[in-house]
């Protein structure tokens, strides 16, 4: 019996268009990891290569000297380098843990309450996506100032708690992945409205929180004392790089050693939360 069905051509690209595509992939992807490759490379430079011009990309004759000699170098610091690392860390996960929680649940409020309101206060998300941190520099220091928080951890936690970004992500992939009629019964059985969140929302949207727990990891790793930090035992990891810097370009490779180690820990978690990361990319409309 012959088949009447309508037969539709595929759509593709031609080959000039393939190739100027995965041209344009190619240079977009070596712009982002050649300055990290050649932080490496530098890392394992000795002096005379630091020291000619003009630089080369490629190590001649690597070393290991400006690794060995870090644990001597962060001994003679302003503070304790214990103290640096505890800084870091702490402000880390407490950034971390209370930026996805604080996200989260504003999510699942602007799924779950259908008003104008709420309309609007997602419609205020979208728009602060437009905005830079660095515009808010200013009121944030007098606000902090108003408020007595300056020189305190406070001034590095609380603007990074808000995140119109995290917002629009998790409530995007709980449209996608939670169905309504899953909420509606767990109601109907009884369930409390935090027992809905913790128990049936937030392992459904793990791909969500766990890529924002890998956006706001990085940032908060790489934190740096603002204008509002004045206590060199409230500074961070990133403050090292410039007390080492200072020595002059003698010491730019032991520099980059530490800069080396500084990118492991987010580049740790990235691999680990890699799938998480495509996932959410996709259900929140961001990757086709």
């Amino acid at each position: 019996m012959k088949n009447n069905t309508p037969r539709y051509k595929k759509f593709t690209r031609s080959k000039v268009g393939n190739f100027i595509f995965f041209a344009i992939l190619i240079i977009a992807g070596l712009y982002t990891v050649l300055p990290l490759i050649y932080s490496v490379i530098t890392s394992f430079k000795p002096l005379d290569e630091l020291l000619a011009f003009p630089p080369k990309f490629y190590v001649v004759r690597p070393t290991f000297k400006n690794y060995a000699i870090l644990p001597e170098l962060l001994s003679n610091l302003e503070v304790p380098f214990s103290r640096y690392v505890f800084n870091t860390v702490f402000l880390s996960a407490v950034i971390t843990f209370l930026h996805v929680i604080i996200a989260s649940m504003s999510a699942f409020v602007m799924c779950q309450v259908k008003n104008k309101w709420t309309l609007i206060l997602f419609m205020t998300v979208q728009f602060a996506l437009l905005y830079n941190a660095t515009t808010l520099a200013v009121p944030q220091y007098l606000i902090f100032s108003k408020s007595r928080i300056i020189d305190t951890y406070w001034v590095y936690i609380l603007p990074m708690l808000p995140s119109a970004m995290g917002v629009f992500l998790i409530k995007q992939n709980m449209e996608s992945a939670i169905p309504e009629a899953l909420i509606e019964a767990a109601r109907i059985d009884g369930a409390s409205v935090p027992r809905i969140f913790w128990q049936i929302v937030m392992p459904l949207v793990k791909p969500a929180w766990m890529t924002l727990t890998l956006f706001i990891f990085r940032d908060s790793w790489s934190l740096q004392p603002s204008g509002n930090i004045f206590s060199e035992s409230l500074k961070t990891l990133p403050n090292i790089m410039s007390q080492i810097t200072s020595s002059g370009i003698a010491r730019s490779g032991s520099a980059m050693a530490a800069t080396v180690l500084l990118m492991i820990p987010p580049i740790v978690i990235y691999f680990a939360t890699q799938s998480n990361v495509l996932e959410t990319m996709s259900s929140a409309g961001i990757k086709e």
